[in-house]
């Protein structure tokens, strides 16, 4: 079979380490058909609009979606490119596992979590206006729908994965009526999957277990705004986000991306580590079924990482990218 993957090399160092990716994938010997669009401040500047329709019409018909990190502007300027793919294609879950490699150096050992994220409400959902002068509302929405589905996709994640719990992270004690439909959501999906435990945690207090040791956590479920603080504090408990990888997922359309940075202070210099959108790769091969080749590329990288001989300057070593990617290749030669 041969897939239709849109690639989206987004701004600074994504079509470095795109086109890194594309060469692990293409060395699995998979039939890949490439279909090369823009978005970002790139897609801004050369169309127009940093989400052309094109961009999302390609996106929506492909078998999968391959993106690399996109800059967003703080405080003016275009909405983020990510928080427009997710809402208006209906990405609805944002799948980020935290899984230690061999021979980065970090607080913990043996660290496998998984932040599932609902991806298209909550504050997110971007209904802000100034009441007078000075003071602003920010409307967070949360709806039983939304809450069902993403907590279904949770425990679906963890049966197919054989984990053992999933954890509903939550306000409830304050936000009574928004968290409290989140969290009585979760518990009656969890009661479909009576071989799975459920229980909740407090936002605040999942913090703070998860600096303490985060082996007490399985799968968390939780909503937008706290996802995207958890799942980057679990990739910190694992090397930072130049290591962790990203599904966003819908009815038949889904998006893997590198969710660093753009860094455009190392662009161009060959200098940028891909480790995060290989793994995401590995992500979107499992996604198509293609277990054997996910499974080639993830153990050429821990076995690179194992090593510790070709690691880039993020991670204390002086490899080029173009070194890093041709040590995973030699590691996926030999197997």
């Amino acid at each position: 079979m041969t897939y239709q993957i849109v690639l989206i090399p987004g701004d600074g160092i994504g079509p470095e380490v795109t086109a890194a990716t594309q060469r692990v994938i293409e060395a699995t010997g998979l039939g890949i058909e490439w279909k090369t669009h823009l978005a970002g401040q790139i897609a801004l500047d050369k169309l127009g609009s940093p989400l052309p329709a094109e961009t999302l019409d390609a996106v929506k018909h492909a078998h999968a979606t391959l993106k690399g990190p996109t800059a967003t502007p703080s405080g003016t300027g275009f909405r983020s490119v990510n928080v427009e793919l997710r809402q208006k294609l209906h990405l609805f879950a944002n799948y980020r596992p935290a899984r230690s490699l061999p021979g980065v150096p970090s607080r913990y050992e043996n660290v496998d979590v998984i932040t599932v994220r609902e991806n298209t409400e909550g504050l997110y959902s971007g209904l802000e206006h100034e009441v007078v002068p000075g003071v602003v509302e920010s409307l967070r929405v949360v709806t039983e729908m939304a809450s069902e589905r993403i907590a279904r996709f949770a425990f679906e994640t963890a049966r197919r994965q054989s984990r053992k719990r999933v954890t509903c992270v939550h306000k409830a004690n304050i936000l009574k009526l928004s968290d409290g439909l989140f969290l009585r959501t979760c518990g009656r999906v969890a009661e479909s999957f009576p071989d799975i435990a459920f229980d909740d945690c407090i936002i605040d207090a999942a913090a703070m277990k998860l600096v303490i040791n985060p082996h007490v956590f399985d799968i968390m479920v939780m909503e937008n705004l706290f996802g995207d603080i958890v799942s980057d504090l679990t990739a910190g408990l694992v090397g930072g986000l130049g290591l962790a990888p990203s599904a966003n997922v819908g009815q038949g359309v889904a998006v893997f991306e590198a969710v660093h940075g753009s860094a455009p202070d190392i662009a161009g210099k060959g200098l940028a580590n891909p480790t995060a959108l290989m793994l995401s790769a590995v992500l979107m091969l499992r996604y198509l079924n293609e277990k054997d080749a996910a499974d080639q590329i993830e153990n050429a990288i821990r076995a690179v990482f194992a090593r510790g001989e070709v690691l880039t300057g993020d991670l204390g070593g002086k490899a080029s990218t173009q070194q890093f990617v041709d040590a995973v290749l030699a590691e996926m030669a030999k197997e």
